[in-house]
């Protein structure tokens, strides 16, 4: 059976990085907290793990947590780990490649690693548990086992956040297949899923992704998690998406950490604002939407919301960033060139040439003044 790690080693290497770049970024917020709880442990735990090696030879995210774990000593440590593949042959192959890790003994926690169907006793036994801090990682090759109801069962617990694999095609021709209705009502609920049923009928493709990608999150985000980042991969000729990577969380923290490493991973940037390879959007689905409005946009944005406000350049940024593509240079860079223009004043206005940083505060002018005309002040 095919599967990710035959496709691509391009979209490989991005899969990967994305997953082992969040694991260690979170890692290092979340342990100092977990240190001074009563279960001094974090977990990463990937239910479609594959055989430990893409077919270029190159090491799968799982071996790539494990090295960096065995190579820092708090994760040595700290750090559960939970593999599993429903594939025999690829679960025996992952034990083989964990076990010939050089160090890997060094680990106080051996890794786990399983051969089970992933579905409704998976996640009823997740539902019972009280996790650890724990990343947990959801690749199925199709859609089978992937639920609202197993990311939920792991996001209901503190410092526990969810990356999972979205194969955007077979999604989208499952929707109209009344043979695998049950799976997609498992995915995006059943009421959502007639919704989507009804709704994609007649509709040109690209409005068709832009409608499923957009129901799912807002599913998520009914859910409790809250922040939902999708990250795009296109075929190998950039003419249609092939998948997603989506991203959930409780905490504007770790959206804020994956969405830098999101953006580093993105093929291009406009303006120095990461594409995070999102296909177009249109403004009725309001967060694609948001994820694609250029830098050019910025200013007026913050002119228009901020009027008549004083704050902090990071209590700005934690306050309009979420469901953007932006990042803290960017409102930085946008900041500057409002204060050189004289548009906004600053608190101290006296610093560093060209720095702004997250404790300065920032004055907008009242919404009558920002542009010489009246303009809306929408609640951000």
């Amino acid at each position: 059976m095919s599967s990710f790690f035959d496709q691509s080693s391009e979209q490989s290497r991005v899969k990967a990085a994305i997953v082992a770049k969040y694991f260690w970024a979170w890692a290092k917020v979340i342990i100092p907290v977990a240190k001074k709880g009563r279960d001094h442990r974090v977990a990463y735990i990937d239910l479609f793990a594959g055989p430990g090696r893409y077919t270029d030879g190159t090491l799968s995210t799982p071996l790539q947590i494990l090295e960096r774990a065995i190579a820092d000593p708090n994760m040595r440590d700290m750090l559960v780990t939970v593999f599993n593949d429903t594939n025999s042959d690829h679960s025996s192959s992952l034990e083989n490649a964990i076990s010939s890790l050089e160090g890997i003994d060094s680990l106080r926690h051996k890794p786990q690693v399983f051969n089970y169907e992933v579905g409704d006793e998976i996640v009823r036994q997740f539902e019972q548990m009280s996790l650890v801090p724990t990343l947990f990682f959801v690749d199925p090759w199709g859609y089978k086992g992937l639920s609202l109801r197993l990311i939920n069962s792991v996001l209901k617990n503190w410092g526990c956040d969810c990356i999972f694999f979205f194969n955007y095609n077979r999604i989208n021709m499952g929707l109209p297949n009344e043979a695998v209705n049950e799976h997609m009502d498992c995915l995006f609920g059943k009421d959502r899923a007639n919704k989507l049923r009804y709704s994609l009928q007649g509709r040109a493709s690209d409005e068709r992704e832009t409608a499923i990608v957009e129901e799912l999150a807002e599913a998520l985000q009914d859910l409790g998690g809250k922040y939902v980042l999708p990250f795009c991969f296109l075929n190998d000729v950039g003419t249609r998406t092939s998948h997603y990577l989506i991203f959930v969380s409780k905490h504007v923290r770790g959206y804020e950490i994956m969405k830098g490493v999101m953006a580093r991973e993105s093929s291009k940037a406009d303006q120095h604002v990461p594409s995070f390879s999102y296909c177009p959007a249109d403004r009725k689905y309001r967060l694609l939407f948001e994820l694609t409005r250029p830098l050019d946009d910025l200013e007026q944005m913050l002119l228009e919301g901020f009027a008549g406000r004083t704050m902090t350049v990071r209590q700005l940024f934690d306050t309009h960033h979420v469901g953007r593509p932006y990042l803290l240079k960017n409102y930085k860079a946008v900041l500057l060139a409002l204060e050189k223009s004289g548009k906004i004043k600053t608190n101290p206005s006296k610093r560093r040439v060209n720095t702004m940083a997250d404790h300065v505060q920032v004055t907008f002018p009242s919404a009558s003044l920002s542009n010489g005309r009246p303009v809306s002040c929408k609640p951000l």
